[in-house]
């Protein structure tokens, strides 16, 4: 019996394959490299010293994934693949929609072709409206504002519609906030193609002297020092919820959906600060003109997934930086060339 992996060589994926395999789980993997590379998977054989079975593929190819169900005897899905670039997918809404969508329902509907009905989603609190709201809660008002965002929240109700369809599904949605940090080893960690988009791999790469100075966007929000808050989630801990989420399934049927994050919130300027106290070194940064749109505060309430799930997050915030630190001090060039296969 295995779990099937869709983008499984990406961050959040490669994080969970390795969990997936500490905890005994047999592993079929599958990535397309759009954002990814294949040395991920290597390093996460060499640290569980257990292999996975892996194919290059694409989540929107029906034909692989039925000859991948019919070679393998896949129990559950947890499913990561598709683009995750608000700004990008300002520019290409229709990329984001044809993959992140498009593919969703064709795995949905090989799934059900081999009668496998168990799957844990990939969603994102970028499907809540987090204006009036500090702590976010599952209930809370929906209303993403960019096509990522909105892919999320399409395919959340995708399933949802499914799971009411037939009782035989069983689906849980993950709705995650800031993830950061890597593998405690130092071999496995975020590894973006181009700019960071997000916060701590650009200080990181700052750090490691890849990136020069860090842009900080505003400094007159209503925080305790002016700058956002987030709440940021260690991806071990994340990878752990989706360990948590698969056995939940077992119990449950229909559709549930839960936060995962810590529940507290670190502004920008707290977060440079447990940086700079967990490398030792300055972060150069300048403060500029927020960005439309960003929030002031926004942070997770994380205890339906703890009643729900029995999971809660464990890491703070500075073993998050001293983690996030150990990768790129390693591999200040992520992956490197490293050629796929």
């Amino acid at each position: 019996m295995s779990i099937l992996v869709t983008g499984a060589a990406g961050y959040i994926g490669s994080h969970t394959c390795l969990e997936l395999l500490n905890a005994g789980f047999d592993v079929v993997a599958f990535d397309n490299f759009s954002n990814s590379k294949m040395e991920s998977l290597i390093r996460v054989e060499k640290l569980a010293a257990r292999s996975l079975v892996f194919k290059q593929g694409d989540v929107r190819d029906r034909a692989f994934l039925q000859d991948l169900f019919s070679k393998h005897n896949i129990t559950a899905v947890i499913h990561f693949a598709g683009h995750k670039a608000v700004g990008e997918s300002i520019r290409t809404p229709l990329t984001y929609y044809d993959n992140n969508v498009s593919g969703s329902i064709a795995l949905a509907e090989v799934m059900s072709e081999f009668s496998v009905k168990r799957l844990v989603f990939s969603s994102s609190a970028t499907v809540y409206d987090a204006q009036n709201n500090l702590q976010i809660r599952e209930d809370s008002l929906l209303r993403p504002i960019n096509p990522y965002g909105r892919s999320k929240l399409m395919i959340e109700q995708i399933y949802q519609d499914l799971a009411a369809s037939d009782t035989q599904w069983k689906i849980a949605t993950l709705r995650y906030f800031n993830p950061v940090g890597a593998h405690e080893s130092g071999m496995i960690g975020e590894d973006p193609n181009g700019i960071p988009n997000n916060l701590m791999p650009y200080i990181s790469q700052v750090a490691v002297g890849r990136l020069s100075e860090l842009s900080v966007f505003g400094s007159d929000y209503p925080t305790i020092d002016g700058t956002g808050v987030r709440d940021y989630i260690h991806v071990v801990d994340l990878a752990l919820g989706h360990l948590a989420a698969l056995q939940a399934l077992k119990s449950c049927s229909g559709l549930i959906t839960v936060n995962l994050g810590t529940g507290k919130g670190c502004s920008v300027l707290e977060l440079i600060r447990a940086f700079e106290h967990a490398t030792g070194r300055v972060i150069p940064y300048h403060i500029v003109e927020r960005r439309p749109g960003d929030l002031a505060t926004c942070y997770a309430d994380p205890s339906l997934a703890e009643s729900l799930l029995g999971w809660r997050a464990k890491f703070d915030i500075n073993t998050m930086c001293q983690d996030a630190w150990r990768w790129q001090s390693k591999n200040p060039q992520g992956y490197g060339n490293v050629s796929n296969y």
